[in-house]
């Protein structure tokens, strides 16, 4: 192991008492606990991440049939990193259960953590998202029940799943967006030499409870032939850190040939990505497609070092395509590190945008308001005519909110608030506001200048990146997310000074066809601190005047259509 010290992430939810005196716990949770033996295990006496992948898909598959009342299938597995290996004789705790199910489709997050019984330690492996499709039956199509979050931990990945699905359906876009020309090393390995083809008979111990082969079985084959293709390169035992999606593309059932192929795409300096894929046929019919997947492979030395890697000189044609959606991938798994994976109270205030890390910052940006609209120890602070300011002080960092009720309609106040150049109408602090870049239909990037609050002081500017998203489904908010990024085309300049924004935003909540819940929400930050700080002292309600501005603003505006940003490339 490369560290066994306890992990946060591996705590539960605080308890939650029901009425009835008993612990709540997720109707959906299933839970698997395994020691594992020396057969589990590789010749370096670490549990198989084939072996994992089976009890993990397993676990997952079980959380989400407990849901739908009926057998399910995998459809996908998101990226997983691993964050240590596993001995034999630790003990592997496996927690799936469903975060959220839309039509026939459900979101169901895994936890494995390890432990070591003799030392009562335990310490997160991974971390995963799997998406699972309910079987048709006779009746057609199955239509699955809500999940319904009862804790705040619940509430914050039901939030959080309609927007990671947003991110899987426009991952592929962002792959071919990233993709330049490849340089090419005299003295490289030639990828062909790392290719491995390896078949497989689908037997019925292969298979799971509805006669197809199960998706644990095919992951942990696809690994086999990969660890294989890694080893060739580096004439070493390779270390797999990280999974990049499966996507299970078609069935695949007792009696079938899996073709399974694997090779090395691109070797980097500490890392390189192997590429495999599984095909499956029966009797003389054509190959399909079933599986493919990128899995990113370490050679540790006595020391747990990544060792250097050579370089690989790749095939012609589809080779040099492989290589380039290597280095693209790359990219992704780095931005999404530096983005996604740190903790909220790490996010750098600014992150360099461009088009290649637009979907992670966007996720990041939508989750941030969705975080803190989750939170439940606000502390009301001041309330004027049904105008409510809160605080809430965490972690050394200061959050504040405000809340309002509006007689205008969720979607109008929505497309209204969303356009940031129509705030300076409402809100003093708003000197002028320009679109300086559309990236999509539902991301913006303004500058934002704000008069100083100081008399003779120099005004603040901000670059802002406004992420809007409607409902996934009735019963979420619309909501309107800002942070602030850098542009080069942008830097500071003598004028202004250069204000920073960690996360604000709003949410809007139909409360009934004509009336609408409004929040704002604003992470207090040294450059947007002096707007508020009197108001939360009780010094001054600037607030209410504002947000007084904004219904009047609303309703004064109810019936008309907000125009698009005009969009700039």
């Amino acid at each position: 192991m490369t560290s066994e010290n306890k992990d946060s992430d591996t705590m539960p939810d605080p308890l939650l008492i029901q009425e009835s005196g008993e612990v709540y716990r997720n109707p959906t949770e299933v839970q698997m606990s395994q020691i594992v033996l020396p057969c589990h295990a590789n010749h370096c006496g670490e549990l198989s991440v084939g072996q994992l992948l089976k009890w993990m898909d397993s676990t997952a598959c079980l959380s989400a049939e407990r849901h739908a009342g009926c057998s399910c299938i995998t459809a996908s597995v998101d990226d997983i990193h691993f964050e240590h290996t596993i001995g034999v004789g630790k003990v592997v705790n496996i927690i799936a259960k469903v975060n959220r199910a839309f039509t026939s489709s459900m979101e169901v997050g895994i936890l494995v953590t390890c432990e070591d019984l003799y030392t009562d330690r335990q310490w997160k492996v991974c971390h995963a998202f799997a998406t699972f499709v309910a079987r048709r039956t006779e009746a057609g199509k199955v239509q699955l029940k809500q999940v319904i979050p009862r804790t705040q931990m619940e509430q914050m990945e039901y939030s959080l799943a309609a927007e990671r699905r947003r991110m899987r359906l426009i991952h592929a876009e962002i792959i071919t967006d990233l993709l330049s020309k490849c340089q090419e090393y005299q003295d490289a390995v030639p990828a062909e030499r790392t290719r491995v083809e390896s078949v497989e008979l689908v037997l019925p111990p292969h298979a799971n409870h509805q006669v197809s082969t199960f998706g644990g079985q095919i992951m942990a084959w696809m690994e086999n032939v990969a660890t294989i293709a890694a080893s060739r390169l580096c004439n070493a035992h390779p270390t797999l850190r990280s999974i990049d999606m499966f996507h299970f593309r078609g069935p695949s059932h007792i009696g079938d040939r899996l073709v399974l192929k694997a090779i090395v795409n691109n070797a980097f300096k500490h890392s390189m990505e192997v590429g495999v894929c599984a095909e499956a046929y029966q009797g003389g019919e054509p190959l399909r497609h079933i599986n493919s997947a990128f899995m990113t492979f370490e050679v540790l030395d006595s020391d747990r070092k990544p060792c250097t890697l050579p370089r690989i000189r790749p095939e012609p044609v589809d080779g040099k395509r492989r290589f380039q959606e290597a280095i693209a991938r790359k990219k992704i798994r780095l931005d999404r590190k530096y983005i996604i994976s740190c903790k909220q109270t790490e996010v750098p205030l600014s992150v360099p945008w461009d088009p290649s890390n637009q979907m992670y910052l966007s996720y990041n940006n939508v989750s941030a308001l969705k975080l803190m609209d989750n939170r439940n120890n606000w502390v009301l602070a001041s309330e004027k005519n049904k105008v409510r300011l809160y605080t809430l002080e965490e972690n050394h960092m200061l959050c504040f909110k405000v809340e309002m009720n509006v007689r205008v309609s969720a979607e109008q106040t929505f497309h209204l608030l969303s356009d940031l150049r129509r705030r300076k109408e409402w809100d003093r602090h708003y000197e002028s506001c320009e679109v300086i870049n559309q990236a999509d239909e539902d991301d913006t990037i303004y500058r934002v200048a704000t008069p100083s609050v100081t008399k003779g002081g120099k005004g603040k500017d901000f670059i802002l990146l406004a992420s809007r998203r409607k409902p996934c489904d009735s019963g979420d908010p619309y909501l309107i997310a800002l942070r602030s990024v850098t542009l080069p085309t942008h830097p500071p300049t003598e004028e202004y000074t250069r204000g920073e924004v960690l996360c604000a935003g709003f949410t809007i909540w139909e409360e009934s066809s004509s009336v609408t819940k409004i929040t704002y929400y604003n992470q207090a930050t040294p450059g947007v601190l002096p707007y508020i700080s009197t108001d939360i002292a009780g010094l001054s309600s600037s607030f209410y005047s504002a947000f007084s501005a904004c219904s009047q603003f609303l309703l004064a505006n109810k019936d008309s259509l907000a125009p698009k940003p005009s969009v700039q490339y």
